[in-house]
């Protein structure tokens, strides 16, 4: 697979981003192993732009590993300044599952609460209604089923 070309201003914008990333990959003695590859394809699923950090002092080896991660990964190389690579690749959509079993949420509704005197503009405060609540046309929250009594308390009243 061939890696992703960018343009100059994707490449800066790309450059900027991975100013304050920390390295998620470290590439040591072995060099660019498989299990090191599967950790960078992993990170750039979950991150999309990742710092690599490479421990050996050979520039040249370094070049060639940030080639040979951006074809194998189908990423672009974004940057390579001292031990550092850097590599972007777009993220994945995340693919939604629906449940249909599944119950509703909480809802949140905005209610108005005028004012006593007749001048002022109106408060709207906004409730989180949950499962087992409703909504009064007071705008109070409330359950939606008073708690059940047990049977020797109602004696006792």
């Amino acid at each position: 697979m061939p890696a992703i070309q960018l343009t100059p201003a994707q490449r800066k914008v790309h450059r900027a981003e991975a100013h304050h990333l920390d390295p998620v990959v470290m590439i040591g003695s072995d060099g660019l192993t498989p299990a090191v590859q599967k950790e960078a394809d992993n990170a750039l699923k979950a991150h999309g732009l990742i710092k690599i950090r490479v421990l050996s002092d050979d520039r040249t080896q370094r070049e060639t590993m940030l080639h040979t991660l951006s074809e194998v990964l189908n990423a672009a190389p974004i940057q390579h300044i001292g031990k550092l690579l850097v590599l972007w690749r777009p993220m994945p959509e995340k693919e939604k599952t629906v449940d249909e079993d599944r119950m509703p949420g909480p809802r949140d509704f905005k209610v108005l609460q005028f004012s006593k005197r007749g001048g002022q503009k109106p408060e709207v405060k906004t409730l989180r209604v949950l499962g087992n609540q409703r909504l009064t046309s007071g705008g109070k929250v409330k359950r939606a089923k008073p708690k059940q009594k047990s049977v020797k308390k109602g004696r006792l009243d």
